[in-house]
C-alpha cells in the first residue's frame, strides 16, 4: 500500500480516463452511469442515467424531479454513481451528495435538446403507472398541439442535479495478472483531497 498526503484533484483524473475511454472505445456509452439512491422504504435502488457534464465541482445529470429517484434524493441526497467501462477494464466509484443546479442552467440544457426529447419531458409522467401506451401517445399529441409554432419551455418539475463527491475510487484491472490498482481520493475537512493507492 502506498499513501500520499498531497492535495490532488480527482476530477482531473476522471477527465483523463473519460476521454481515454471515449476515444479508444467509441462503441461504449462512456457517459452511462449507475445512480444509486436510498428509497422511501430505506433500501437502495440503482438505475442507469447519463452523465451530461462534469465540472470541478461534480457530476451533472438531468431528470424529472418528481420521478422515483428525484423523490429519493429529496428525502436523502446521499448517492453513489458508478462507471463500468468493461472494454478498457476500468471502473470508477463515486459517493457524494446530490443538489439541484440553478434553474437557468437547467433551462440552458433543456433548450439544447431535440424537440422530441422536450415534448417527452412534458408527456411522460415518470414513475407513475399509466393504463396504456395510448395515454402516453395522447399526452404527446396534446403537447405537440399546445406548443406548435412556439418555443417549448422547460417544465418546472424537470432539471439537473450535480453530485458533489466526497470520495472517488478509480479501479484498473491488470489483464494478465488479474491484480487491481485502486486509486482513491477522499475529501478532507479542509477541502483538500487525500490520495491513496493500493493493489489487490
Amino acid at each position: 500500500m502506498m499513501n500520499s498526503n498531497d492535495d490532488h484533484n480527482p476530477i482531473q483524473h476522471f477527465q483523463q480516463w473519460f476521454h481515454e475511454v471515449d476515444n479508444a472505445y467509441p462503441e461504449e456509452e462512456t457517459n452511462a452511469m449507475t445512480l444509486s439512491t436510498i428509497g422511501k422504504d430505506g433500501f437502495p435502488k440503482s438505475r442507469i442515467v447519463l452523465l451530461k457534464r462534469f465540472t470541478w465541482e461534480g457530476f451533472i445529470f438531468f431528470t424529472n424531479y418528481t420521478s422515483e429517484k428525484g423523490r429519493a434524493i429529496a428525502k436523502n441526497n446521499k448517492v453513489s454513481i458508478t462507471f463500468n467501462w468493461k472494454t478498457s477494464k476500468r471502473e470508477v466509484f463515486i459517493t457524494g451528495k446530490a443538489e439541484k443546479i440553478a434553474k437557468n442552467l437547467s433551462e440552458g440544457y433543456f433548450d439544447s435538446r431535440p424537440e422530441g426529447s422536450k415534448l417527452s419531458s412534458w408527456a411522460s409522467d415518470q414513475s407513475n403507472v399509466i393504463s396504456s401506451r395510448r395515454v402516453l401517445d395522447e399526452n404527446l399529441h396534446h403537447y405537440e398541439t399546445k406548443f406548435r409554432a412556439q418555443t417549448i419551455p422547460k417544465p418546472e418539475y424537470w432539471g439537473g442535479y450535480i453530485i458533489k463527491p466526497y470520495k472517488i475510487e478509480f479501479i484498473e484491472h491488470e489483464p494478465i495478472t488479474g491484480f487491481k490498482r485502486i486509486t482513491s481520493y477522499t475529501l478532507t475537512s479542509n477541502y483538500n483531497w487525500l490520495k491513496n493507492i493500493r493493489f489487490c
